[in-house]
């Protein structure tokens, strides 16, 4: 039986996408006999209607164009259904798409997409809320909300960017948490918290990257009390080494986290994307739970390739 896929691109993202690629992905696609649906989403809203409709549709395949939001979004709505997801990386940064060995280059995307090779992978959940790349509070967040409002008013997304960080960093706000870790408990004010769907390198040139996203683990990382100065330190340390040295910061894999705190409600990013939640915040591992197209273990780069 023929493979039925549905194409869901943000046109939004950092690529930019039109009527004019549209057509070209479906030739893309139509070059090895595939017939590929492919829709157009100008709004977050829109995104999450054809990712509604397509996991309750007979897609076999449900592909996600842009970037790691827009995977969150689609991500979000194929859970418990039988659908694979596949990814074209439109986006500015594709975290997933580069930790999965996905090729940026859209031909070769499209490629990886039609050979069909699959692996399961574990997503990140918080309140019932998923995430394939990771989950933060405090800095991070206030930033990202700071940069929209900046776009709102006709700023570039960059230089909002530059803008919100220094806004943020100015106010430094702290978070007085507490912390459920493993049957340990422990409180801490603290200006960041990163989960990670599995664990992430946080040391010398890989940083920011994950050897695997299926060990059914959530990295948790932690700053306590850590001034401007401080931070300064750490992000030192993180590029030339010594990281896990440093006595207010704490960093360890595990399978559940529980944060409380007295604040009613909490500004959390998933995958770059801010929402607000109400304490306490349930994180675990749904380990395995996502089924994405990625090249298959000949396919990937090797060391060699790379030298």
């Amino acid at each position: 039986m023929p493979v039925k896929i549905e194409v869901i691109v943000n046109a939004t993202s950092g690529a930019g996408a039109d009527s004019a690629f549209a057509e070209r992905l479906s030739e893309l696609f139509a070059r090895d006999g595939v017939v590929a649906n492919v829709a157009l989403a100008q709004t977050g809203h829109e995104i999450n209607e054809l990712a509604k409709r397509a996991a309750l549709g007979d897609a076999d395949i449900v592909v996600a164009g842009g970037g790691d939001g827009t995977i969150n979004s689609v991500t979000s709505q194929l859970l418990n259904r039988k659908k694979t997801l596949g990814v074209l990386p439109l986006g500015t940064m594709n975290h997933f798409a580069k930790d999965l060995h996905i090729p940026l280059e859209l031909e070769a995307a499209v490629d990886t997409i039609i050979k069909g090779h699959v692996a399961n992978v574990d997503l990140g959940e918080v309140n019932d809320h998923v995430f394939v790349n990771n989950s933060s509070l405090g800095l991070y967040p206030s930033i990202i909300r700071e940069r929209e409002k900046q776009q709102r008013l006709g700023w570039g997304k960059w230089p909002a960017y530059v803008w919100a960080a220094i806004a943020v960093l100015r106010r430094y706000p702290f978070l007085n948490i507490r912390l459920e870790v493993d049957g340990k408990e422990f409180a801490s004010r603290t200006p960041f918290v990163f989960i990670g769907n599995n664990e992430y390198q946080m040391e010398t040139l890989n940083i920011g990257g994950r050897t695997c996203l299926d060990a059914g683990d959530l990295s948790l990382y932690v700053t306590n009390r850590t001034g401007r100065i401080g931070l300064v330190r750490l992000a030192w340390r993180a590029l030339f080494g010594g990281l896990h040295q440093e006595k207010d910061f704490l960093a360890m894999c595990t399978k559940e986290i529980w944060i409380d705190s007295k604040h009613k409600r909490i500004r959390v990013a998933l995958d770059g994307e801010v929402t607000i939640m109400e304490p306490p915040l349930h994180y675990r591992v749904l380990p395995g739970r996502l089924r994405v197209t990625a090249p298959a273990l000949s396919d990937k780069p090797q060391m060699s390739d790379k030298l």
